[in-house]
């Protein structure tokens, strides 16, 4: 591996194909592409690992009997660590020079937005649904949901309206409140075709505002990024302060002028120097947790959960 590991790069801070303030940029442009930031509670992290409490023990209280002299009963409040683990997300995009040099167009502003769209994918699908989770993040929602119980499907009510209601319910029985949704692409124009008995329209969302931007009064995002697992789920639903997005760094971009790409084996696939070419590496590091607080209306975390899930007709039965 020696012999592939040597990399010269080129400082980024003076590179006209990666200007500095674009990490910034990116930043500010992320949660248009990914659902979960735009829901999520974003916590700042200084280190790779970081703990958080949330409540596991409630206190109560009890009528003192006895009459003058009755004796009082002791409680007590107890916590329990979240933990956020960072892991990095992160692609190379390797161009030859001559495109570079015979483009009509700055590549820069082509590359970027899909490496974004890219990012917010991979976070979405992670998070949402467990595809190629990190093994040091807890369960994704759509699992950690179905496992308590916390899952309606489509047709299961009198309409789609009562459908959502019904998983709202589920949510409330466990003391949860519901401050925003995620759905598949296409369920906005799914709720405009709801009717009445007579024909006219339940759904009608702002028309000088954005298409169905929220549902029952809450905010409601569409994944169009590609994440979305339409055959387990319509739309997720819950607490979204209980999602917890650790932001360890920054998205940062650097440019290569040398070095070689391998594989996994260690076979060189693009020798930078050799082939005339650059390449653009992309870095995010990032964790994710959820926290399932003890409610008084649900004291077994088994079966109490934040968040729940409208199924698709093939993601499984109600619950």
């Amino acid at each position: 591996m020696a012999d592939y590991d040597q990399i010269i790069s080129r400082d980024p801070t003076d590179d006209p194909l990666v200007p500095t303030p674009v990490s910034a940029q990116i930043i500010q442009e992320m949660p248009t592409q990914s659902a979960i930031l735009q829901r999520a509670r974003q916590v700042p992290m200084s280190t790779k690992t970081q703990r958080m409490p949330a409540l596991d023990v409630l206190p109560f209280a009890y009528f003192v009997g006895g009459g003058d002299t009755g004796m009082k009963k002791t409680t007590k409040q107890d916590w329990k660590n979240v933990n956020l683990v960072v892991e990095e997300i992160a692609a190379i995009v390797p161009i030859p020079e001559s495109y570079l040099d015979d483009a009509q167009v700055p590549i820069w502003d082509e590359v970027r937005p899909r490496m974004v769209e890219a990012i917010g994918s991979v976070l979405d699908a992670a998070c949402l649904f467990g595809v190629n989770k990190p093994s040091t993040w807890p369960s994704a929602i759509y699992q950690a949901a179905v496992a308590a119980g916390n899952t309606v499907a489509v047709g299961t009510g009198g309409d789609l309206a009562v459908d959502v209601a019904n998983v709202g319910e589920k949510l409330a029985q466990d003391g949860y409140s519901i401050n925003g949704f995620i759905c598949r692409p296409g369920f906005r124009w799914r709720l405009n075709a709801l009717r009445s008995k007579d024909g006219a329209p339940i759904y009608q969302p702002d028309l000088q505002g954005g298409m169905g931007s929220t549902l029952y009064g809450f905010g409601l995002s569409e994944v169009n990024n590609g994440a979305w697992d339409a055959n387990e789920a319509e739309l997720i639903m819950g607490d979204w302060s209980k999602c917890l997005i650790g932001l360890r760094q920054d998205i940062t971009w650097k440019v290569f002028t040398e070095g070689v790409i391998s594989d996994d084996d260690g076979k060189v696939i693009l020798n930078l120097m050799q082939q005339d070419a650059v390449a653009l590496r992309v870095v995010m590091r990032v964790a994710f947790a959820t926290a399932n607080p003890v409610t008084r209306l649900n004291a077994d975390s088994a079966t109490r959960y934040p968040f729940g899930v409208l199924q698709s007709a093939t993601g499984g039965g109600s619950s």
